[in-house]
């Protein structure tokens, strides 16, 4: 018997060491060097698909997505051949283990190691680095994959990866050009940092609003490992940052998880002493907004970490930095390579301490505040469902009766009659500390030097009235939503306007050829009362269509919206539905710039707002044609955020402005309104520093050099809230109430108008969530934040807040669909 087992056992690693043998190298396979060129993302995919080939026992490969442009988004698990053979139960145990699913584990002495490369397309380092990394794992330290199983996402962005790959392969030298001023160094717009849409990836994990995110979510919360690496590049002239992090730490985070950070750094510096290597720690990248690659996971029980090699876009295949050192994509894939492999090791090393620490996390009994009520409109209550849905974190219905705590609309303790409508969030589950994240009132900022913004506050974002309470509040089984009925025929029908999904519905109807008219005054018919903006289609404004009804029931079940009827045009209050304050809604013609002097994100924030939430069309225009544009083929001029001073010339803003005279209607965020401010024939006015220049110039004078940072965080807002007064009567405004929190995210402020209307600006600076400095605070009293100015015909909309910013302000969006189609509404039709 002991002969047969040792026989079995040689037999075993023979097959192993000959398979191992039959495996290529990244170079070896690609048919050049590793690093000497860009791979594409399918020669990427290909080589781990040889990988899983010559060694299946110990790599499994599984697509758990597809991006908007059709590439297939992997994940490789890599372990011991028994590991690997009962994947499924160690993923069971794991999550056992936080309690995320019921039983008790029947063993925790697995690592669980999640790798993730390239989020930033033109962070191109990181990929190549992915298939050296698992070659190595395989080939030179199979004693870690004994007690981890490895988890490798060789690409998050493969369209923002390939975008930038395909430019550099198109543009570079050969040899290539070590000059940063070659053309090589320097992308064109939008660059390949980020995904189809031109979203951040890595600013996206809590809004998971791109479908890279949401695939990865799903695979994401099937493991829940216990480390998680998120691979970046930062600029040429950089050392490598690995962790731990800067402050300010979330206070969630556990002194175990600040500790491992340490050892983990500590294990990467032995490395990188022994070649030389620069590095940096504890610097510029904090652990407090929770939609990074690093922080989210941590708030879900990893150690998650950001890993920065310099290089970024503009490094190439070689570039001489600063210092005048030439740096290589083979020396930044060499160092990432080293901190993965280095970050299976110490896993492997603490195994059980990982799974035993990981456990602990799951206890949230010290949490402030048990429960979260919500309270509001039933599609935004179902919009934050979806949310919820992808963390896979649970929520109920309240049950009826008076909840008292932090009231998120006053900013103090209050209390609201809770309903079965309502929604409860209770922090008394597994995910209960990113429930705590995402609903807070107010983080606590250890620190007011960020990398991000401070604020983000779910309320806040969906327009709901919450309070947080600091009991557990009990819940009812989820009460569903009334259905569409098919409608009768009638003399007409009405939609209230109080949110997102009745501007998804108004597009709709529109895109079905169906007239549709709005109210500007509240009216009531049939016994009910119909507010500002409710949607009136009549029989009598549908006579071209052979089958009106028809075509009604079909929008209004795909859009699953209910209706109520009127049987008559006389109203029991006017006006009636002839009234010409009962208005026609001309379909609209859009067009949005894009190209240099936009910013890509601004744009696109917008362009999936219109084909993916909207579903309206949209006409993108590039900055370098607008001079030769028909600007008369279209009703609306969308400028996101962005500089214009080269754009709107002297013959461009003539051109806009005769346009807008004749009836056009131009909306500009944010940074766009810089366009327009102080110029002659515009009453928009920048809002001036209370304190005078050079008193303010001779205080600065006096602050030290190392004091200077900090100080000039005094002038900074990074991404607070603060309350709005709305003027809910203008058509900007129609299903706000009179009030609106805006997420502010720099200092930038107007003046209120004085020839248009103001129709929300800030009374107050009283800061409900997020960090603002004091000389930002009193800069911001009586200041515009949405308005519109009238010029000849049309308007120029003013958005001095961007509520596209990443697309996760809900609340924010219907204020955008209210200016295209209600503002101005005599406006020409085409």
């Amino acid at each position: 018997m002991q002969k047969l087992t040792c026989f079995l056992f040689v037999l075993f690693c023979t097959v192993t060491l000959s398979t191992a043998q039959n495996l290529k190298s990244p170079s070896d396979f690609l048919g050049y060097d590793i690093g000497t060129q860009f791979s594409r993302h399918h020669q990427v995919v290909d080589y781990f698909k040889h990988v899983e080939r010559e060694m299946p026992n110990n790599v499994k490969l599984e697509q758990y997505g597809e991006t908007n442009e059709r590439r297939p988004l992997y994940l490789a698990y890599i372990s011991s051949a028994e590991n690997l053979n009962n994947i499924e139960a160690i993923r069971t145990n794991h999550l056992k283990n936080a309690g995320l699913i019921e039983g008790s584990p029947s063993d925790t002495s697995i690592a669980v190691v999640w790798l993730s490369y390239n989020v930033h397309g033109n962070e191109a380092s990181s990929t190549e680095a992915s298939m050296l990394t698992i070659y190595k794992l395989l080939t030179e330290n199979q004693e870690w994959l004994e007690n981890t199983l490895v988890i490798i996402d060789p690409c998050i962005n493969p369209d923002g990866r390939d975008r930038y790959v395909n430019w550099f392969n198109e543009t570079a030298s050969s040899p290539y050009d070590i000059d940063p001023q070659a053309s090589e160094h320097n992308e064109p717009w939008p660059g390949g940092r980020p995904n189809h849409y031109l979203f951040d990836l890595n600013r996206d994990w809590a809004w998971a609003t791109q479908v890279e995110s949401t695939s990865r979510l799903k695979a994401y919360n099937k493991w829940m490992p216990h480390i998680h690496v998120d691979f970046h590049e930062q600029g040429i002239n950089e050392p490598y940052y690995f962790a731990p992090a800067a402050e300010p730490f979330h206070e969630i985070i556990t002194d175990w998880q600040r500790d491992f950070q340490t050892q983990i750094g500590k294990n990467h510096a032995k490395y990188f002493d022994k070649e030389g290597w620069l590095f940096f720690t504890r610097e510029r990248f904090d652990l407090f907004y929770p939609s990074y690659g690093d922080t989210y996971p941590t708030y879900m029980g990893a150690i998650g970490m950001t890993y920065e090699q310099g290089g970024h876009g503009r490094a190439g295949l070689g570039i001489l930095n600063d210092e005048g050192h030439v740096l290589t994509l083979v020396e930044r894939l060499t160092h990432h390579t080293t901190t993965g492999l280095s970050t299976v090791e110490i896993s492997s090393q603490n195994a059980e301490t990982l799974n035993s620490e990981f456990s602990k996390f799951f206890d949230n009994s010290n949490l402030k505040y048990k429960s979260y009520v919500l309270q509001g409109n039933a599609d935004k209550i179902e919009s934050l469902k979806v949310l919820l849905d992808k963390h896979e974190i649970k929520y109920g219905n309240a049950s009826i009766g008076k909840v008292s705590g932090y009231d998120y609309k006053t900013g103090k303790q209050g209390s609201l009659n809770a309903s079965s409508k309502d929604l409860v969030v209770s922090s008394n589950q597994p995910k209960g500390k990113m429930v705590k994240v995402l609903f807070e009132p107010d983080a606590k900022l250890s620190d007011s030097l960020t990398y991000d913004i401070t604020a983000w506050s779910i309320p806040y974002a969906y327009g709901l009235n919450a309070i947080a309470s600091t009991s557990n509040v009990n819940t009812l089984n989820s009460i569903e939503g009334k259905m569409p009925t098919m409608l009768p025929a009638a003399y007409g029908y009405v939609s209230q306007w109080k949110s997102l999904k009745d501007g998804q519905f108004l597009a709709a109807l529109l895109k079905a050829d169906i007239r549709v008219r709005f109210t500007e005054k509240p009216f009531t018919s049939n016994g009910k009362n119909f507010d500002r903006g409710s949607l009136i289609i009549t029989k009598g404004d549908n006579a071209h269509l052979s089958d009106f009804l028809g075509t009604l029931n079909s929008v209004v079940r795909t859009e699953n919206r209910i209706l109520d009827i009127i049987n008559s045009g006389f109203s029991t209050t006017t006006p009636d539905i002839g009234s010409p304050d009962i208005k026609l809604i001309n379909p609209q013609k859009i067009a949005i710039l894009s190209g240099e002097g936009t910013s890509s994100l601004s744009y696109g924030a917008l362009w999936h707002f219109f084909e993916q939430q909207l579903k309206y069309p949209v006409t993108s225009i590039h900055t370098d044609d607008f001079g030769r544009t028909n600007l008369d083929k279209y009703n609306v001029l969308i400028l996101p955020s962005g500089y214009y001073g080269s754009v709107l010339n002297d013959n461009n803003m003539k051109k806009l402005n005769e346009w807008v005279q004749s009836g056009g209607k131009v909306i500009a965020i944010d940074r766009a309104l810089s366009a327009f401010s102080g110029k002659e024939g515009f009453s928009l006015e920048p809002k001036k520093d209370e304190e005078d220049a050079e008193e303010k110039d001779s205080k600065q004078h006096l602050i030290s050099y190392a004091e200077r940072e900090r100080e000039y965080a005094n002038d900074l807002i990074t991404g607070a809230i603060f309350k709005t007064k709305v003027d809910n009567t203008h058509p900007m405004a129609f299903g706000y109430d009179d009030h609106y929190f805006t997420l502010k995210l720099g200092s930038s402020a107007y003046g209120l108008l004085d020839g248009g209307y103001n129709v929300a600006h800030l009374d107050n600076t009283k800061v409900y969530s997020g960090f603002a400095g004091q000389r930002a605070l009193k800069k911001l009293d009586d200041t515009l934040v949405f308005g519109e100015e009238r010029k000849g015909s049309g308007s120029f909309i003013y958005f001095v807040d961007d509520v596209m910013f990443r697309s996760f302000w809900e609340n924010g969006k219907l204020f955008l669909v209210n200016s295209i189609f209600f503002v101005n509404n005599n406006a020409f039709e085409l």
